[in-house]
């Protein structure tokens, strides 16, 4: 079975994020960044299908900047065969990223598809359900467990009251949450392995998709600073605060 992985360049989830100074966006000039930690954990379950002999070939996909074979190489070092990138300088909106993938889907033919829950530059939590919807496939979201056995994944969920689990029918898409697993460090000889690893490059005109933007920013500022907490005397004036100034009672 073959299994597709996208993975996203994200500013790393270590860098404070700074504002650009015309609040068009966030600052991305000389930021460290790498791939999404959701998509990490993606990677990292494909690689464990494979030493499973579930998998047969474990095929990384990103969209975006030519800088970008840069998160795939990542990817490739963890155990992935082989990359694609959908170059673009466009700014990928999820329903664009969705329609990209859904071309991406029917060139390769892939079994399992496997997406971070959410990016977290943009915290959208859209793409794997829009592919889902786009092919037709089935889909297991937030994903804690997954089992493949034969033309079938049994998949345990994290919902809001505890633990869901579901089977879906292969071909399907699935999205990871964060205690699916750990994702491995790259060796230094597997490092040097992925930089032989081929990376076919194609664009959005050649796979029949319009990646441009539908929504339009208008500003982004920094969530303002919270305010210094006060001491009361006595519970009577607590409740006499909450009730008149912060009015949650």
């Amino acid at each position: 079975m073959k299994v597709l992985v996208a993975v996203k360049r994200v500013v790393d989830y270590n860098v404070k994020i700074r504002v650009k100074a015309d609040k068009t966006g966030v600052e991305t000039a000389n930021v460290k960044m790498s791939m999404n930690p959701f998509d990490e954990i993606g990677v990292e379950e494909a690689v464990r299908l494979k030493e499973a002999g579930v998998a047969t070939e474990i095929v990384a996909v990103s969209l975006g900047v030519t800088q970008c074979q840069e998160t795939i190489r990542t990817a490739l070092a963890m155990g992935a065969d082989r990359g694609i990138l959908v170059e673009t300088d466009a700014a990928l909106e999820p329903l664009a990223v969705a329609k990209l993938l859904k071309a991406v889907c029917e060139q390769e033919q892939p079994g399992l598809v496997i997406l971070g829950k959410q990016a977290i530059d943009d915290d959208a939590n859209q793409t794997g359900q829009m592919l889902a919807a786009l092919l037709g496939w089935p889909q297991a979201t937030f994903a804690s467990r997954i089992k493949v056995d034969g033309d079938k994944a049994e998949v345990t969920r994290e919902v809001d009251g505890g633990l869901e689990t579901i089977r879906v029918a292969l071909p399907a898409i699935v999205t990871t949450d964060l205690r699916l697993n750990e994702p491995r460090y790259a060796s230094l000889p597997n490092i040097m392995k992925a930089k032989k690893k081929p990376i076919a490059v194609t664009k959005p005109a050649d796979l029949g998709v319009d990646p441009a933007p539908r929504l339009a920013t208008l500003k982004v500022e920094e969530p303002a600073k919270r305010q210094a907490g006060i001491k009361v005397k006595s519970v009577a004036e607590l409740v006499e605060k909450l009730k008149t100034e912060a009015r949650v009672i």
